[in-house]
């Protein structure tokens, strides 16, 4: 019996076999009750108390939401600072149903414009667009990082960037921080 081709198969094993642990998980586990398996992962997060000085008010998630969150590898939770919506979400593995906001903003009917690369007053880079529907405009900021805010952080501004660095580059953990501002209403709405 030739042994190389044994050999060179348990090379390949041995080669292949760890990366096994970083594929992409497609979906989370989900119970038969979408809110119950929402609370249990949200449980164990810390979610935050306040965004650049100010407080935050968590708000219940909505049907469509916990639907999401059910699939979700990961928690989602949605605040406010009386000004401006914060959608968190939170995941300690790569996955691919971490999408963009432009996704869901597309879904629920809105026109995107003017996609650019922002830096704040703070430092902190950000992916923005503008959305708008039936006269309402909001301005969204989002980004990726494995803290929540901080200036200096590079984090990823573009999520797909962000699966494929983190396919490789492990982190105990992401939060992806989506930030709605209204703007003023359009002209003549």
């Amino acid at each position: 019996m030739n042994a190389r081709p044994l050999f060179v198969g348990a090379c390949l094993a041995a080669a292949v076999l760890p990366l096994a642990g970083w594929l992409p998980a497609v979906s989370g586990a989900a119970g038969s009750d979408p809110a119950a398996a929402v609370g249990a992962r949200s449980s164990a997060i810390e979610w935050p108390t306040h965004f650049r000085g100010q407080p935050l008010t968590q708000l219940p998630p909505t049907a469509l939401e916990t639907r999401f969150a059910a699939r979700f590898p990961g928690a989602v939770a949605r605040f406010t600072d009386g000004g401006q919506l914060l959608i968190v979400r939170h995941v300690r593995r790569p996955t691919r149903l971490l999408h963009p906001a432009a996704d869901c903003f597309r879904a629920a009917g809105y026109v995107l414009a003017d996609a650019q690369a922002a830096i704040d007053a703070q430092g902190v880079r950000w992916r923005c667009f503008v959305a708008r529907r039936d006269g309402e405009r909001l301005r969204v900021c989002e980004r990726i990082g494995e803290r929540l805010d901080e200036a200096g952080e590079s984090g990823w501004t573009d999520v797909s960037a962000w699966f494929w660095d983190a396919q490789f580059r492990r982190a105990p953990a992401w939060w992806a921080l989506t930030v709605v501002t209204p703007l003023d209403p359009e002209a003549g709405s």
